[in-house]
């Protein structure tokens, strides 16, 4: 059987102030020729459809067309689960008649029902897991046990793999596996790590198509596997290699996978340099990609974005690269319960300029200070 894997649409996603819609009409267009090429035999959308629980109109339109040409148009089937970002219960609307069109959606968390597809080889049954935090888990299962994400992925994947005696079986969830690499646009699903879930609850399954973390990667085993999302959503994700995941599941149950890279409308990226190498030294790279810039100068550089979107039209952030720095020794470490005005403002300038103020600035700052605090001792 052969299976597309994708996952983290966030459709509705802004960055930075820009609407992202026609970006990902464009990389949607991608995946839907990738499916009429490919001819799976069924897509695995792995939660987060949309950015957030009520996403906006062009969002839910994109979202429509897009199912209706893989669904309708090629008559391939697709599953779909709610992740943390979605509304399960809007995610799920007409989800009893859509199933009948094999648009199979789960969105609240429940006892797991199976979708079963047919092959040469025979059937091979689909698992469904939305997300779910404990609390939802517990009411869900009557297990009062249930107190973290791990109890409840285990409780809702017991016994699904042996399900069905020799049927082969896939299991789609949207988590956060131990031991993945996460990226600064996907939202935590708790405080502190208790969010994680072993994976050991997995053995068993031919394939686990995972969804939550947005760079594509391994979880254990090269069939438990984050397809990633298929856009980058954040600047932290400037190296990652976009794609979705063919995979082949053979008449034994052992799957193969292949990445199908993704090319995006826009790129993400970040630049480095003084304003002056950035907007004179020349274009590095295409002009119109979204851009973060990190400018080196030391000193005030003066509407350095107006200036560099001259050059680069969609730069979205611009940083400056002493902020980074950390703050050693000397005044700027001292506590500043201890420290006077010109000691204040000398920390001040020692951590924007990155240097210390000569004996001349020092003077001139205590004069300053002097001649105001003699000024109020007046009004007094």
């Amino acid at each position: 059987m052969r299976i597309l894997h994708t996952a983290d649409w966030h459709l509705g996603r802004v960055l930075h102030g820009t609407r992202l819609i026609d970006d990902q009409a464009h990389i949607l267009d991608q995946i839907v020729r990738i499916v009429e090429e490919a001819r799976p035999d069924v897509v695995l959308i792995a939660g987060d459809l949309y950015d957030r629980a009520v996403p906006p109109p062009d969002a839910v339109e994109l979202m429509d067309d897009t199912l209706c040409r893989i669904v309708l148009g090629f008559g391939i089937p697709v599953i779909a689960i709610a992740g943390n970002h979605d509304s399960p219960q809007r995610t799920a609307f007409g989800s009893r008649i859509l199933g009948r069109q094999r648009l199979h959606v789960a969105g609240p968390f429940g006892p797991p029902e199976p979708v079963v597809l047919e092959d040469r080889h025979g059937p091979i049954t689909i698992w469904p897991i939305p997300y779910a935090d404990p609390p939802t888990a517990r009411l869900a299962l009557g297990d009062e046990a249930i107190t973290t994400h791990d109890h409840a992925m285990t409780a809702a994947c017991a016994g699904l793999a042996a399900h069905g005696g020799d049927c082969r079986a896939v299991l789609m969830a949207h988590a956060f596996v131990q031991g993945g690499s996460e990226c600064e646009s996907e939202r935590p699903l708790s405080v502190g790590g208790s969010g994680a879930v072993s994976g050991v609850q997995f053995a068993g399954f031919s394939y686990v198509a995972l969804g939550h973390l947005h760079r594509p990667q391994t979880a254990g085993r090269n069939a438990v596997r984050y397809s990633g999302s298929p856009l980058k959503y954040s600047f932290s994700e400037a190296d990652h290699r976009k794609s979705v995941s063919l995979v082949e599941i053979d008449a034994a149950g052992v799957a193969t996978v292949e990445d199908i890279a993704l090319t995006p409308r826009r790129d993400l990226r970040i630049l480095e340099g003084t304003i002056a190498e950035l907007t004179t030294g020349g274009l590095q790279g295409d002009r119109e990609d979204y851009l973060s810039v990190l400018l080196t100068d030391e000193g005030a550089v003066y509407d350095a974005m107006a200036r560099l979107r001259q050059v680069y039209p969609n730069v979205l952030h611009v940083g400056r690269s002493f902020l980074r720095r950390p703050v050693g020794e000397g005044p700027a470490a001292a506590s500043h319960r201890r420290l006077g005005p010109v000691d204040h403002f000398a920390a001040f300038f020692s951590f924007v300029e990155g240097q210390e103020l000569s004996e001349s600035q020092r003077r001139v700052i205590e004069d300053t200070v002097e001649g105001l605090e003699q000024a109020d001792r007046e009004v007094v």
